[in-house]
């Protein structure tokens, strides 16, 4: 897949932007830590990366059908954007958990939304479609395309970062570490790629522990990026094959990291994107020089608010 990253970072000159790796502002770090911005996107979220270079790659009559995804929100947004920029019709199926903020912002890019339940809208990722929509679906995670344009995040950390020790990356359905795995292999195999679930929502983490697929008792949070039930037999077959490990980040260490960005670097981030950085923060990872991928900033307002008091919402 190495071949596809390379080919995806071409496709996606002037639609996804090259984000900053930052340090981060924080003297008595357990380590370096690195921040990529990847909440700087057009949509404010990585996903722009694998939606853009999924349907680039698709054939004329597949886009002209329209496309369809299911998505709790960023992904939703980033087949959306591109769908709008592409002039075709885009339809999203959302879980009744999505926030809000996020399908509004679905809706003025243009898209329909279907709001079903978790186990319907999970179906639709097994099932690569949705009853009575026909249109090309955009699996969110589990295709090599989206993980080729992920994988592009991988190459500018290697650029900007070369001496990096560990990269730690989000896993919701695993499309974003296992695409920055496979990049950051390629390069050089001695750096550490490790998954970061939340608790309460960490079914790699009971799946590598077990060695086999596990499905666990999902507890929703804030922290509405990632987290699932269970793990897609391909995904954590890749999941084993590619990644380091995974570390699992408590929900008020989430928002204290939330909280943390925004003071120290004035960077917004919405839980999936500061899940790396608690971990980080709590010497988990290890000492060295760390990389965290900062996947998005679609944070609902009103919760930031109470993170900023010191809460979790």
């Amino acid at each position: 897949m190495i071949d596809a990253v390379h080919d995806a970072r071409r496709a996606l000159a002037g639609i996804a932007f090259r984000t900053p790796l930052v340090e981060l502002n924080v003297a008595d770090a357990p380590a370096r830590i690195f921040l990529k911005l990847e909440n700087l996107q057009p949509i404010g979220a990585f996903k722009i990366r694998g939606a853009a270079y999924a349907m680039a790659r698709m054939a004329p009559d597949e886009l002209a059908r329209g496309v369809l995804t299911a998505s709790a929100g960023n992904m939703a947004q980033a087949v959306a954007w591109n769908a709008r920029r592409l002039g075709v019709s885009c339809t999203v199926v959302a879980p009744d958990s999505a926030p809000a903020a996020k399908l509004d912002a679905v809706r003025r890019l243009g898209a329909s939304v279907i709001q079903v339940g978790f186990d319907r809208w999970w179906q639709t990722f097994v099932d690569r479609g949705y009853p009575g929509v026909e249109a090309s679906f955009v699996h969110a995670f589990d295709d090599e395309r989206v993980q080729a344009g992920n994988g592009t995040i991988g190459l500018e950390v290697m650029e900007d970062l070369p001496d990096v020790d560990t990269i730690l990356v989000p896993w919701g359905g695993g499309g974003l570490a296992t695409g920055i795995a496979t990049a950051v292999k390629s390069l050089k195999p001695s750096v550490r790629v490790a998954a970061v679930e939340v608790e309460g929502a960490a079914p790699l983490t009971a799946s590598l522990r077990s060695g086999r697929v596990e499905t666990i008792d999902y507890r929703p949070s804030f922290v509405d990026g990632i987290g699932s039930k269970t793990v897609m037999p391909n995904m954590f077959e890749q999941a084993r094959r590619l990644l380091d490990g995974c570390l699992t980040a408590g929900v008020e260490e989430v928002a204290a990291a939330v909280r943390m960005l925004v003071e120290r670097n004035r960077v917004v981030a919405e839980g999936a994107g500061a899940a790396p950085v608690a971990v980080a923060m709590s010497g988990r990872a290890g000492p060295g020089k760390i990389a965290c991928v900062v996947s998005g900033g679609n944070i609902d307002l009103r919760k930031l608010a109470v993170i900023l008091e010191g809460g979790v919402p």
